[in-house]
């Protein structure tokens, strides 16, 4: 047992099981409106299986999209599988949540950056309901701000 918790690896398994839990959703329901899928990760990793033409032309990583078609997705514990269509041939993949660098859904601006040193960063929206305004007239002169990153290693006691 060590002396510490360690936060940030804590947090980097809520945030893939967020991702397993709506992968399972998906899988049952199918997707929502406009949601859709950009999922970034290492074809390196080990337990990825894609196929060798797919492995040679993303030597070190693949950004895949699911949006309009998608077929014999299957969600487990550590992985999930799922057939997409490259050039109308379907291939089978399959991808560790752990070989996972970015999973984003631009429809609501939503995104998770996994770090090559297990850290886990959320981006939010400024304008994500989450935020309230008491008086509108005080920010009416302020400019818009960017997302911002936060880094956990700010939280964490030295």
């Amino acid at each position: 047992m060590t002396d510490t918790i360690d936060y940030g690896k804590m947090m980097h398994n809520a945030m893939r099981g967020i991702m397993a839990d709506l992968l399972r959703k998906i899988a049952k329901d199918g997707l929502p409106g406009e949601h859709h899928f950009f999922i970034c990760f290492d074809t390196n990793h080990p337990g990825v299986d894609i196929a060798d033409w797919l492995k040679e032309r993303y030597e070190d990583e693949m950004t895949i999209v699911i949006q309009h078609w998608f077929d014999n997705l299957t969600v487990l514990e550590d992985r999930f599988s799922i057939t997409l269509n490259f050039n109308n041939a379907p291939e089978p993949l399959v991808i560790p949540y752990d070989a996972i660098k970015t999973f984003v859904d631009p429809s609501v601006e939503f995104g998770l950056r996994f770090e090559e040193d297990d850290e886990t960063y959320l981006e939010e929206v400024p304008e994500s309901p989450m935020i309230t305004i008491e008086d509108d007239e005080e920010l009416e002169d302020e400019p818009k701000k960017e997302a911002e990153v936060v880094s956990l290693d700010s939280f964490r006691k030295q």
